[in-house]
Order: structure tokens, then C-alpha cells, then sequence
């Protein structure tokens, strides 16, 4: 409960830490984007205004995957956190398209920006305040695991090359007279938005789907419940992530002569050596006697034979 309580508070930190950035950024922003007419601060404005929209949907759903099981959700709240990461990628998107739209009217018109130095000092400071927040999510990640902050850190990340280039759109503008510089450079930043869209959506969209744990990482599940010397077999095993949270089911093959007591006393002792290794996966066992076989396909193949096989 107190590992729970730990990982909450950070991840809240985390989101309020990223909301009040973004606050601060959108003020600065909007002042740099009215007063110098450029398309690629504008850009960065609009980014970072989703920035902030997403950082509230990352605090809420953050909130509620914290929120402990009930009788309505036995599993817990985890995919709040895939949800709150697919609405980011979804106004990321939005801001993409808009930002290209916007960038080719530009180009097409040959607008110039009116001013350089306010938005190059804007930039600056906006890539300070965002490095100092990266490394504080950074490290929640590292503590936490948390999706929704991983998802918001790549918004944030994304920040610094947008900053950039709010930076050389100016001075080419301004300082080199290449013509269209700002809008192309507002264009690549859109590209840039929806690249980042479409690699965050990947890692939500499979925690909704309930996707298997990454091959390795059955591997040493599978290695660990092995050193069992009662353990004669392992079949129909599903795992499957949702927020910070693991879940594992799967059916062991024991001694057909073995007392029920026995062999729950077997399967207490196989959770307490996977437990020990996977401290926070929530683990659902089921004993067979040894060869019995109710599944098919897949799900009747012998997975511990399998892992001691693979070299």
C-alpha cells in the first residue's frame, strides 16, 4: 500500500509539475507569437497550449489509475493512464494538421515575421523551464513506470527541437532574409507532431488491447517459476499490462496424486518465488494434474518446456 501511495504522489507531482511548465510557456509564447508574426512560434504555441490540455488529462488520469479496486473495477483503474495518453495523441494530431494548414497559407502568401530577438529569448528560456521539467519526469518514469507520463514527457521532449527551430526559423528570416523559412520550418515541426502522435499511440493502444508482456519478459517469469522442483509443466498462460500495473494467469501441471493441500501449498510456494522477482504483478494460478489437457491450440502448448528449449 505504501509503494502504491509512493507511486501516486509521484505521478501527481509529475502532472502538476508539467501543468504549471505549461502555463508559463503558453503566457511567454503567446506574448513572442503576436509580437514577432512568426508561423513557427505559433506553432510552438499551439503545441504548447495541448501541451497544457494534456498535462490536465495526464493529472486526471493519473488520479484515477491510482484510485484502489472496487467492485466495479477488480482490476484496478491502470488503463485510465492509456486513455489520458490516447486523448494527448489525439489533440497532438489535431495540432499538427492545423499547424500544417496554417504553415503552407504562409509560405503560399510569403508572409515575413516582423521580429527576431523576442522570440529567440522566449525560446531560450522556454528550453531551460523544459529541460528542468524533463529531468523531474525523468525520474518519476524511473520510480513509477507510469504511460500518461511517459506520454506527456515525449510532448515535452519534442519541445526542445520546436524551440530549436523557432530559433533558426527566426534568425534565417530576419538575419539571413531566406524567404519562406519560418512556414517551412512550421511545416517540419507539424511533421515532426504527428511523428511523435503516431509512436505514442502504439504503447496505449496496446495496453487497451491487452497485449503480452514483451517476449523477455515471460522469459524470466517462466525461469523463475522453473526452479519449482514440483512443477512439472505450465500451459495457457495469458499476462497482459494496464497502467503500472502486471497481471499474469496461467495453469501448472503437478503430481495427478498430489492432495489438494499439497498442491495448494505448491502454488503458494511457486507466487512467493515469482513475487519475490515481480513484486508488483498480480498472479492467478490454477493447478491441473500432470498431462490433463482442456484447452486447444495455443493455449494447450506446455510453455515452460518451450523457454527451456529457446537457447
Amino acid at each position: 500500500m505504501t509503494q502504491t501511495l509512493t507511486t501516486a504522489t509521484l505521478n501527481r507531482s509529475a502532472a502538476a509539475a508539467s501543468i504549471s511548465v505549461a502555463v508559463l510557456l503558453v503566457a511567454l509564447k503567446a506574448w513572442a507569437a503576436w509580437s514577432t508574426g512568426s508561423t513557427a512560434m505559433l506553432g510552438s504555441l499551439a503545441d504548447t497550449m495541448l501541451d497544457l490540455v494534456a498535462s490536465l488529462a495526464t493529472l486526471i488520469g493519473v488520479w484515477v489509475a491510482a484510485q484502489p479496486d472496487d467492485d466495479k473495477h477488480r482490476f484496478g483503474h491502470g488503463k485510465a493512464e492509456a486513455l489520458a495518453a490516447m486523448f494527448q495523441v489525439v489533440l497532438i494530431s489535431i495540432s499538427a494538421l492545423g499547424l500544417a494548414a496554417r504553415a503552407i497559407e504562409q509560405f503560399l502568401s510569403g508572409a515575413r515575421t516582423e521580429s527576431a530577438a523576442e522570440g529567440i529569448g522566449i525560446s531560450i528560456l522556454a528550453m531551460a523551464v523544459t529541460l528542468a521539467l524533463l529531468a523531474w519526469q525523468r525520474h518519476v518514469i524511473r520510480q513509477t513506470g507510469s504511460l500518461a507520463i511517459a506520454t506527456d514527457h515525449l510532448h515535452y521532449k519534442s519541445d526542445l527541437l520546436l524551440n530549436l527551430a523557432v530559433i533558426g526559423a527566426l534568425a534565417l528570416d530576419q538575419y539571413a532574409g531566406v524567404a519562406g523559412a519560418d512556414p517551412l520550418f512550421g511545416l517540419a515541426i507539424a511533421a515532426w507532431l504527428g511523428w511523435g502522435a503516431w509512436r505514442a499511440s502504439h504503447k496505449a493502444i496496446e495496453q487497451l488491447m491487452d497485449r503480452e508482456w514483451p517476449e523477455e519478459k515471460k522469459q524470466r517469469f517462466l525461469e523463475v517459476m522453473a526452479r519449482h522442483p514440483d512443477l512439472r509443466g505450465v500451459h495457457d498462460m495469458r499476462t497482459r499490462t494496464s497502467g503500472n500495473r502486471d497481471f499474469v494467469q496461467f495453469h501448472v501441471w503437478v503430481d495427478p496424486t498430489m492432495s489438494v493441500r499439497d498442491a495448494h501449498k505448491v502454488m503458494d510456494e511457486i507466487e512467493a518465488r515469482l513475487l519475490r522477482e515481480f513484486p508488483d504483478v498480480e498472479i492467478l494460478i490454477h493447478p491441473d494434474p500432470e498431462g490433463l489437457v482442456d484447452e486447444e491450440g495455443i493455449a494447450a502448448e506446455d510453455v515452460l518446456r518451450q523457454a527451456e528449449a529457446t537457447p
